[in-house]
């Protein structure tokens, strides 16, 4: 699938994985969440697809995939963290999987520190990191709901951008 073909075909796919989101979480900052980070994971597998997949079982099933994710991070205890125990993320199953994910959080954070305000930033951990519902962030921070909402969501826009940027060279 081309870049073009993808963009097109992401505004339906969005509205698909929000509701998702809406079904899984009831709470429409949640499913904004799903929207924006499946389509973010769905576009990692955009070269692999073909005209042959049915893409929008596939968003489904990353949508779904990413709420389970999320729902495990917040009602996890124990969590297992990566060597440095700083970035909230499980180990890996191998080696190899370790030294990816390190690189993903490595550029994530470079980025975060080149494209995101430091506001931006601290929401936008708060909701991907901490996993933070908006009336959460909204009584850490005391930055209104709709502006958690509407700065995170920019700062999504910004690294989906990026990261277009960076695949596309």
């Amino acid at each position: 699938m081309t870049q073009q073909e993808f963009e097109t075909a992401a505004k339906e796919l969005r509205r698909v994985m929000y509701d998702v989101g809406v079904r899984y979480f009831h709470q429409q900052d949640d499913a904004e969440d799903v929207a924006q980070e499946s389509l973010l994971r769905l576009w990692k597998y955009c070269e692999k697809m073909d005209a042959r997949m049915n893409v929008k079982a596939l968003a489904v099933k990353v949508a779904k995939n990413y709420c389970i994710s999320i729902k495990r991070k917040r009602t996890s205890n124990s969590t297992l963290y990566n060597k440095e125990g700083n970035n909230g993320g499980l180990i890996p199953a191998t080696n190899i999987d370790r030294l990816e994910a390190e690189e993903c959080e490595e550029l994530l954070e470079q980025m975060m520190q080149k494209m995101l305000s430091p506001r931006e930033r601290e929401l936008f951990e708060l909701r991907r990191l901490d996993g933070l519902s908006n009336d959460e962030i909204e009584a850490k921070t005391g930055v209104k709901k709709t502006t958690v909402q509407s700065m995170v969501s920019k700062a999504r826009q910004k690294l989906f951008i990026e990261l277009k940027r960076r695949m596309n060279q």
